[in-house]
């Protein structure tokens, strides 16, 4: 199974997909990224050839601490990576020579789009470590913002995988 981490998690998709980690490919960090002003990219692609759908994944784990909470809403955040991930997606396609083209090019042909944020937070809320967000309001709001790319994006976390087609875990 392909295996994908970030942070302290990890994800296994089914063997049939393609992934990618795609704020790691040389185009998004050497092109894209520093161009027009500035690009996001979520953490993770994956292409499920079976029902031609891309999915759009970011992780966030604030199990430790609350790193980046604060500068923008989360929300906010997760609708200008999933932007700047098609719009990047579509650049690494036409321009030709690199290595992620071929996973590029392979993902402007789904037929659908998914959105999912996994948010990792303390599993109980206290002043130290306090849960920020309530799942349920984040997803709502991202809904708002992404529905034109997925009207119904998923906001996950490990004891709640639920309409995802993937597994993941945490690793030291």
């Amino acid at each position: 199974m392909p295996r994908l981490e970030e942070d302290n998690l990890a994800c296994e998709f089914p063997d049939t997909w393609q992934v990618a980690k795609y704020d790691n490919w040389a185009f998004y960090r050497r092109q894209f990224q520093g161009s027009c002003c500035g690009n996001k990219g979520m953490d993770f692609l994956g292409f499920n050839p079976q029902e031609q759908t891309l999915w759009l994944i970011e992780l966030k784990d604030y199990r430790v601490g609350q790193r980046g909470v604060g500068k923008i809403p989360l929300w906010d955040e997760i609708a200008i990576k999933a932007r700047d991930t098609l719009a990047g997606l579509f650049a690494a396609k036409v321009e030709m020579g690199h290595h992620d083209h071929g996973f590029a090019a392979l993902s402007v042909t789904a037929d659908k789009l998914r959105v999912v944020l996994h948010l990792e937070q303390p599993a109980t809320h206290t002043k130290l470590f306090p849960r920020v967000y309530d799942r349920a309001d984040v997803q709502q709001k991202i809904k708002q913002l992404v529905k034109p790319i997925d009207a119904h994006p998923r906001v996950v976390e490990l004891n709640n995988m639920a309409h995802v087609p993937w597994a993941a875990e945490s690793i030291p």
